[in-house]
């Protein structure tokens, strides 16, 4: 069969810096093909070529047998190549009519409204949307709705390739399921899907083939159905992997680090009590809209409005109030480092000092001496590379910026409650590996960890006690070992009657 997207012996640099080295794969019609590897190993240059948006330095990229120039993304839409990038393009204020056909220039200035409809409305079958009106403002639709609005708009441009960069990062199990069910749709229609993806789930489970990429080349390639999750890891990092997730706590829990009792923000949270053991980690499971991350972001201080009662290590403090928050040594670590978590234009030891500058400050000025201690020891704690603290967060990978976020709240020789939602959204596993082994070292010294996270394997996988949500509420409680991914699902979905 005659590949659908060839890609031969390409190659990139930037500077001295080697981005593509003589990488090939090919995609064949009818097939999800899954790209992976951890972040820096090309994936995005390689993207950036399909869609004429970077020029290589060598090689060919071939489209159905013929060997193709892509010098702009109009002309790789024109060639049958379309993307679907992480960040969503929609225009919230406009239609879903609208936005499907926007940007498309084979519509005419004086266009038949009802043909476009009635093919608007063909493409939104054919994804499973039939139940969304073409006049609905498309700020109104899910975020897992709108995912699919974007391949939509891509469909109506006659796209044989669709090209998908971490489709699923924001996304609920539900609208997951719904993403890929349409994914899988095209697929038995003939078309070509190329999926960049962290999730090793997704990856065995729905995709039919794996190219792993690792520093600018393609490394390993091979069917599905012949892959499992350690050997795919191990071709990922280039080295062997037993265990993504270290050994967690099963023995009984120990006292409360934190304590939470009835509470409650308007429209979001009502009534949610749990305890956090010391030295374990607590994970929030829920669907987004569960008010999981609301409550974590509560307790941190976050919601004014909040109500109810907290203790950290016997303490009480208040709800509502950041200071209080920090007082009591519950730190938080946000699901967006980008807005929240990191100082993007500043170094990564600036970073690091930024929130505790009362330990590198004397006689009221910054000691560097002090700087460079403090920056060394909290990136030592989070195996964060010392040779890039001068190095500016804008220029380091997610998994980089994830850790500098996760050592800003951390403090030296002191436990602490930490707080997180999502913590390793869009970080690839060889940087997900290293945040989990931090989070069970600073269990080991005390820490009380809680997080939130959408990441069924991340859940189950990392944390020594599962509390689930559904709509505000609390729904159940369980220790490590004591629940399967079902369970937690019928949970979080309220379908267990």
């Amino acid at each position: 069969m005659t590949p659908a997207l060839k890609v031969s012996h390409v190659s990139k640099s930037f500077g001295a810096v080697q981005a593509l080295a003589n990488a090939s794969f090919e995609a064949l019609p009818g097939q999800i093909h899954a790209v992976c590897g951890e972040n820096g190993a090309g994936k995005s240059t390689l993207l950036g070529i399909l869609m004429g948006v970077i020029e290589p330095d060598a090689g060919e990229i071939a489209l159905q047998g013929q060997v193709r120039s892509i010098r702009d993304p109009a002309e790789a839409q024109s060639l049958g190549i379309g993307l679907v990038s992480q960040e969503l393009s929609i225009a919230p204020h406009l239609s879903v009519y609208d936005n499907i056909w926007l940007g498309y220039r084979a519509v005419p200035l004086l266009h038949r409204r009802k043909y476009l409809a009635a093919r608007a409305k063909e493409v939104m079958e054919a994804i499973g949307l039939n139940s969304i009106s073409l006049t609905d403002r498309a700020g109104s639709l899910s975020i897992g709705e709108q995912q699919l609005l974007e391949i939509a708009r891509m469909l109506i441009r006659n796209v044989e390739v669709l090209l998908l960069d971490e489709p699923t990062a924001t996304l609920s199990d539900h609208e997951i399921e719904l993403v890929f069910a349409a994914l899988k749709r095209l697929r038995d229609q003939g078309k070509t899907i190329v999926l960049i993806t962290h999730r090793l789930g997704e990856v065995l489970e729905t995709c039919d083939r794996v190219t792993v990429m690792r520093n600018g080349a393609d490394v390993w390639s091979s069917p599905t159905s012949e892959v499992d999750r350690p050997l795919l890891v191990r071709h990922m990092l280039g080295r062997p992997l037993d265990e993504l997730y270290p050994e967690g706590e099963t023995g009984s829990a120990c006292q409360p680090g934190l304590i939470v009792e009835s509470l409650s923000v308007q429209g979001h949270v009502s009534g949610l009590s749990f305890a956090a053991p010391k030295g374990h980690i607590t994970g929030i499971a829920g669907q987004i809209g569960s008010g999981a991350f609301m409550a974590l972001r509560a307790i941190a201080g976050l919601r004014y409005d909040a109500t109810g009662a907290a203790s950290s290590w016997g303490r009480d403090f208040r709800l509502g109030s950041v200071p209080a928050a920090l007082k009591a040594n519950v730190r938080f670590v946000s699901e967006d480092r980008a807005a929240e978590g990191v100082f993007l234009k500043l170094k990564a030891s600036e970073n690091l000092y930024a929130t505790q500058l009362d330990t590198v400050v004397e006689r009221g000025l910054i000691a560097s001496s002090r700087v460079h201690e403090h920056a060394d020891a909290l990136a030592g704690m989070v195996a964060f590379d010392t040779a890039r603290l001068d190095a500016r967060c804008q220029d380091l990978s997610g998994g980089n910026q994830q850790k500098i976020a996760i050592a800003r709240s951390v403090v030296p020789g002191e436990a602490c409650v930490l707080i997180m939602n999502e913590p390793t959204r869009g970080v690839d596993v060889g940087a997900r590996a290293d945040i989990y082994q931090t989070l069970r070292r600073l269990c080991d010294v005390g820490y009380t960890i809680v997080m939130a996270t959408t990441d069924m394997e991340e859940l189950i996988g990392l944390s020594d006690v599962i509390v689930t949500m559904y709509r505000g509420r609390k729904v159940n409680q369980y220790s490590r070992g004591e629940v399967s991914r079902d369970r937690i699902l019928m949970d979080i979905t309220h379908s267990a009657g």
